[in-house]
């Protein structure tokens, strides 16, 4: 009879303390989304088959794609200090990725493959015509493997500090599926993304990585990565996709078979910065590179007028 009771009190406990998180959880979300900062009246939709795509359309001339850096915490937003630059010569496109931002969240597991597919579909579709390209960050890969698949699609890219190859390459190991299958968990896994994706992480963020100058950055921006991180049915399943390497793949082939023009950016201020040009000259000897000064991950946030200027330098 007593054990009986215990297992009921531990039983009781479990709910108490799961239906308690719960809670926590759905008001974590409305917290972090309430402000609405990243609401468009001018924003446009790509229905696309696995969930609709935000994107927005500004200026004229030739098109050219913004893709943003392939984090949770990531949108279109990462863009908006180029845009006003970019329209009096461009058709500038920006987009929200699939599980990111203000485009669709379904719960699945997202891989490189996913993501080529939905940028040659967008481009097909949305834009219609062969594009200029500028990548930042993970996203660098996923334009290499669409341009190599369909070439007729591309014309120049540009890609801002991409993934080491090394990086590229991983794949997913037994560790990886094992924290994957916590992530997908709705009460404990939603509990360990908030925590990953609360406003303090991505401060500390911002500072350590993405900035060169931690006092530059302002707390709407961090506020508008928190709300990117928290909008839609499920945000966490990117996040769970990217920290267990289902987004990555081996570029090595392809960046060896282009022959699109590739320029590479990097933040002069990141770490071995230049070995991992570098790299990617060796495969492809064509590839042309500068580095932007006073910036890490994001000069198009940091230091968007040396950034562009090198874009009108190269786009001619």
């Amino acid at each position: 009879m007593k054990t009986k009771n215990k297992l009921l009190t531990l039983l009781i406990l479990s709910a108490s303390t799961a239906a308690a998180t719960a809670v926590i959880n759905k008001c974590i979300k409305y917290s972090a989304t309430s402000k609405n900062i990243l609401s468009d009246s001018k924003s446009l939709c790509y229905k696309w088959r696995f969930g609709n795509i935000h994107y927005t359309k500004a200026g004229t001339g030739k098109p050219l794609l913004l893709i943003h850096d392939l984090t949770t915490c990531s949108s279109g937003y990462e863009w908006n200090q180029m845009i006003s630059h970019l329209k009096e010569q461009y058709t500038v496109y920006t987009v929200d990725l699939l599980g990111c931002g203000r485009s669709e969240k379904p719960d699945l597991t997202y891989t490189n493959y996913l993501y080529v597919q939905m940028i040659s579909d967008f481009i097909k579709s949305e834009i219609g015509h062969r594009t200029n390209v500028i990548a930042s960050g993970s996203s660098s890969a996923l334009v290499v493997m669409a341009c190599n698949q369909s070439p007729e699609l591309f014309d120049q890219m540009m890609l801002i500090n991409p993934d080491t190859l090394l990086a590229c390459s991983q794949i997913p190991n037994k560790h990886g599926k094992v924290y994957k299958f916590i992530l997908d968990l709705p009460v404990l896994g939603t509990l360990l993304y908030h925590i990953a994706t609360s406003k303090q992480a991505i401060m500390e963020e911002f500072a350590t990585n993405y900035y060169y100058n931690p006092y530059s950055v302002k707390t709407s921006l961090v506020d508008a990565y928190y709300e990117s991180a928290h909008l839609g049915d499920s945000p966490k399943s990117l996040y769970a996709s990217v920290k267990c390497n289902y987004t990555k793949c081996n570029i090595v082939n392809a960046l060896k078979k282009i022959n699109n023009s590739i320029y590479i950016i990097g933040g002069c201020e990141i770490e071995n910065i230049s070995e991992m040009i570098r790299e990617y000259q060796i495969y492809n000897p064509a590839i042309e590179s500068s580095l932007i000064s006073n910036s890490k991950l994001l000069p198009q946030l940091e230091n968007p007028s040396e950034l562009y200027h090198v874009i009108q330098m190269f786009f001619v």
